[in-house]
């Protein structure tokens, strides 16, 4: 799972939180639910995902439970990758 929680969480310092402290993204940090991340964002975010990991996201794949932490994103891409 670190090697999936790794490059998303650099990917959300970089890109959503610049300037943050990085110590205060953890993988149960919510990520939806807890403002981080808006709609844009979301939206980037699965971007990401799918050209980093090589997987194609469906839409009723892409909802708050499934990438409000970098625990759920990284299990969702785990369920993903190994069905490709």
């Amino acid at each position: 799972m670190d090697e999936i929680i790794g490059p998303v969480r650099q990917y959300i310092l970089d890109t959503v939180l610049r300037g943050e402290d990085p110590s205060a993204l953890r993988s149960d940090t919510p990520l939806i639910s807890g403002g981080i991340l808006d709609s844009l964002a979301t939206l980037e975010l699965v971007s990401f995902l799918e050209q980093r990991f090589g997987i194609q996201l469906e839409a009723h794949e892409v909802d708050a439970e499934r990438l409000d932490t970098l625990s759920a994103i990284a299990a969702l891409v785990q369920g993903k990758s190994a069905r490709v």
